[in-house]
């Protein structure tokens, strides 16, 4: 349930929330590892109110850290049934965040890293009214196999602007799934664009942030930076 999760906050730099923005960090990580992207946004989202939640279970690779869902590789269908599990956990804990701050479901914005990502775009798609955008560093939109059916498959989809950022050289999760998942995003009339950040693995560069930020911004619909 939703409050069964919980991590760091930064409240809105004009003092008034008019928009929320949900990081949701990777495998092993905790909430801990993405709360500063938003110190570098708020200049350009001042009325965003920020969260990163910790992810709801200890992670077995990474004693120290949260994972969303486990993970073995062993069993191609394991994504998919993590983000089905893990998914209505989050989905309260949004609710329940916008409730904190008033705001409209369409005020929220989902930003993932790695196993975040495939958590944002699971739960971003699936909410009964869109988020403003769904923003996704090193990821992938997780599908399940041809055997398993998608409750969702033939909609309602909710299909908010998305934004997918991959390392050419990320070394866990190919860049070919930045272009694997436009593609079925594409399928479902998702709107999708994408960044190819060069010589980058595993992680997030300045370019990538800067493209993650003006996306949000213009999402919102707010002006573009000067």
């Amino acid at each position: 349930m939703a409050q069964d999760l919980n991590g760091p906050r930064l409240p809105a730099k004009s003092g008034t929330a008019k928009q929320l923005v949900v990081f949701l960090h990777g495998y092993g990580a905790d909430g801990s590892d993405l709360i500063e992207i938003g110190r570098q946004w708020q200049p350009w989202l001042p009325d965003a109110a920020f969260v990163s939640p910790h992810a709801p279970e200890p992670c077995a690779g990474a004693p120290m850290g949260r994972q969303w869902f486990p993970l073995t590789f062993r069993d191609p269908n394991e994504r998919w049934r993590g983000v089905c599990h893990a998914g209505p956990t989050l989905d309260a804990f949004l609710d329940a965040e916008l409730a904190r701050h008033q705001l409209s479901p369409d005020k929220l914005a989902l930003v993932g890293f790695s196993q975040g990502t495939m958590m944002a775009l699971h739960v971003g798609l699936r909410r009964q009214i869109a988020p403003a955008a769904v923003l996704g560093y090193s990821g992938l939109f997780v599908e399940p196999e041809a055997s398993v059916p998608d409750p969702a498959a033939d909609g309602p989809f909710a299909r908010p602007p998305v934004l997918l950022v991959h390392g050419d050289a990320d070394e866990v999760i190919p860049a070919a799934a930045l272009f694997l998942s436009a593609n079925a995003l594409a399928k479902r009339d998702v709107a999708c664009e994408w960044h190819l950040s060069t010589g980058i693995g595993h992680g997030i560069d300045g370019e990538g942030l800067r493209h993650g930020g003006l996306f949000l911004t213009r999402a919102f619909g707010l002006r573009y930076p000067a």
